[in-house]
Parts: structure tokens; sequence; C-alpha cells
């Protein structure tokens, strides 16, 4: 992975794509960065894990490019990972360029709104996102938690290396 982030110089953005390969599959499967719609596929029809991660990191760094040029925070890039690049737009079309949960809700809602039929959470109402069934309005949040913990787990793993 490293590599593949180092081809766009986002080698420092190592443990943000952990996250969100945690975050998308436990890191787990054969498209553990379930990267396959960022090709226009359908989900996990990459099957080759190299293949996934290349994707996966290649998507990242258009989310991430596309919003530093839009002026908006990391948050809203991860989220975008997520949700596409619409968030990112709709984020920078805001007074405050800031991701939050509630704004993620405000794009998801507006998305399920567009249409209906496509997004509906499996027809499930007691899925924790639903009415905003367009994305994971919790995924930012979800992968800095993750984040944060490898970060952890990789100065641990250097410390005890010295």
């Amino acid at each position: 992975m490293k590599k593949e982030l180092e081809k766009y110089n986002l080698g420092g953005k190592t443990a943000v794509l952990l996250g969100i390969m945690y975050q998308e599959s436990r890191g787990e499967g054969n498209d553990p960065m379930q990267s396959s719609e960022s090709l226009g596929l359908k989900p996990n029809e990459i099957q080759e894990t190299s293949l996934s991660i290349e994707q996966g990191v290649k998507h990242f760094a258009k989310m991430y490019k596309y919003g530093t040029e839009k002026d908006v925070s990391m948050d809203a890039i991860i989220q975008s990972y997520n949700m596409g690049p619409g968030y990112i737009d709709f984020i920078a079309s805001q007074e405050v360029k800031q991701h939050s949960e509630d704004s993620a809700k405000k794009f998801s809602k507006m998305k399920v709104d567009q249409n209906p039929v496509m997004y509906t959470c499996g027809g499930n109402k007691n899925n924790f996102r639903y009415p905003y069934c367009y994305g994971d309005f919790t995924y930012a949040t979800k992968v800095n938690e993750k984040t944060k913990l490898i970060e952890e787990l990789l100065r641990n793993v250097h410390n005890s290396s010295k």
C-alpha cells in the first residue's frame, strides 16, 4: 500500500488508508479496499487484492487532490471515499468547509431523494443509516477511530524495535 501511495506523493497517509481498508473490509477478502464501485463496477467485482489496493489508493488520491483543490477538511476527503466526489462539492459549497455527520446526513438525504428506489438501506428501516441510505454518514468518524488505533500500533512497533 505504501508503494501505491508513494506514486501519488501520499506516503504519509498510509495509516489513513489502512484505516479505510479496515473500515471497508477488516482487510479481508479479495477486494479489501471495496474499490470496485470507484471503477464503475458492482461491489466486490474486483477479485484480486493487489488490484483492489491499487484502485483504492488511486480513488483516495483523486479525492485527496480534489478535496485539496476545493479547500475542504481531511475528514471531508475521507468521507468522500465513501460518498464520492459529490460530497466534496457539497462541502465546498457550504459556508464552513468542514465535514460533520450532520452534513453527511444532509448530503445522503439529498442523494436518496434523487433516487429513492435505489437507496433504501436494503428495505431495513431498523438500519442505523435509515433514512440516510446513501453511503455511511458515520464513515469518517469510524475511519478516524481506526486510523488512531493503527497509528498507535505502528508507534508501539517502532518503539519496541529500538
